[in-house]
């Protein structure tokens, strides 16, 4: 079992930055992928970024790719995602999900065993 807890969200004007983070309960960490997705007042979660269990190689959805990054740190147990160029359009809530198995990172959000509770982005313009 891992437990997900981000943080990081806030209120931004567009064109500014906020970093995320997601700490994850557990030893564990280390084997899972990790993802970001967000969800929009009205419409469906969608991919937002993920990181392979050993960080070797990440992925991003279009719309945020050269503004997001994706890093972890398993000393600390964190994934962070850093968004930077923000717009109105990425306000959201921001949810870290965790994959098992020595996996890699993935699109879809079924392929996710474990969930944070989201945290708040909102881009003004």
């Amino acid at each position: 079992q891992v437990q997900l807890v981000e943080s990081g969200g806030g209120l931004v004007q567009a064109g500014g930055s906020l970093r995320l983070s997601c700490a994850a309960s557990g030893r564990t960490f280390s084997s899972y992928a990790m993802g970001w997705f967000r969800q929009a007042p009205g419409k469906e979660r969608e991919f937002v970024a993920a990181v392979n269990w050993s960080g070797g190689a990440t992925y991003y959805a279009e719309l945020v790719k050269g503004r997001f990054t994706i890093s972890r740190d398993d000393a600390k147990n964190t994934v962070y995602l850093q968004m930077n160029s923000l717009k109105p359009e990425d306000t959201a809530v921001y949810y870290c999900a965790a994959r098992g198995g020595y996996s890699r990172g993935s699109r879809s959000k079924d392929d996710y065993d474990f969930w944070g509770q989201g945290s708040q982005v909102t881009v003004s313009s």
